[in-house]
């Protein structure tokens, strides 16, 4: 439920092309990550920032190769020989706001949910094959291992006087000297999940039974009515204040 909730808002937002709508529902997402969720805000600002820039990056490259559709209004100003008009201007801005929706929504989502509980659900109630489920998290729980083995082989190569040669060469035998042991490791892993997995009886069988039931609660329907409905209201706001834009025509 939480996954729909997010991609609702995040695929009716990219109709939009006005700065009224994106804007308002971004600061609304804020609200909901810094006083709902129990998210760090530092936390939330390391992993944020990063795509501010990217954000940036696409609003000013909106704005220069805006088409003639959005391309309306006066011309505000000229770099690099290009006309920088008011509407490509207004398009360059709703993508970089349109794209800090999409990281923060993400963010909500991922700072948020349960790894195990979300493949569960995802098998209980949209029917992902257990086979798919089950190898998804089992490969997620091997990357702890893997970075842990990386790092041991980092050491133990460090100790035996084995440091990476400079230039490219060297990094090619760098990458072959800790592939080949992870690659080695990673196989008897799998193996061993693998055997595992058979002796408890998994034969990936969608009729099975959960330990782990998950159910869709009346708290589940709250935050879904929450994100859908702020999110008609300030189209409706946007519309009745002669801000909505959609693919470029003013409503």
């Amino acid at each position: 439920m939480k996954a729909v909730t997010i991609m609702v808002p995040g695929l009716l937002l990219s109709f939009t092309f006005d700065v009224f709508t994106p804007l308002v529902y971004f600061i609304f997402i804020l609200i909901i990550t810094f006083t709902l969720a129990d998210i760090r805000p530092m936390t939330w600002l390391k992993i944020f920032s990063p795509f501010v820039l990217v954000a940036l990056t696409s609003a000013w490259m909106a704005t220069l190769y805006a088409n003639q559709t959005f391309s309306y209004g006066n011309v505000l100003f000229t770099i690099w020989g290009v006309d920088i008009t008011e509407g490509s201007l207004m398009t360059g801005i709703s993508l970089g706001l349109r794209s800090l929706c999409f990281v923060a929504l993400s963010l909500l989502f991922a700072l948020t949910t349960d790894s195990t509980k979300f493949m569960l659900s995802l098998m209980q109630q949209f029917k992902l094959p257990p086979k798919i489920t089950f190898g998804i998290l089992a490969g997620y729980r091997f990357l702890p291992v893997f970075r842990s083995e990386y790092q041991i082989l980092k050491q133990a190569h460090r100790i035996r006087g084995a440091d990476r040669e400079p230039g490219i060469k060297g990094r090619i035998k760098q990458f072959r000297r800790y592939a080949i042991p992870l690659l080695a490791n990673g196989l008897r892993k799998s193996e061993r999940v693998a055997i595992a997995m058979e002796s408890k009886g998994f034969t990936g069988d969608k009729e099975r039974t959960h330990y782990h039931q998950m159910s869709i609660q009346t708290k589940d329907w709250l935050f879904f009515i929450l994100f859908a409905g702020m999110l008609a209201i300030t189209i409706a706001v946007s519309y009745s204040l002669g801000y909505l834009n959609i693919f470029g025509r003013q409503f």
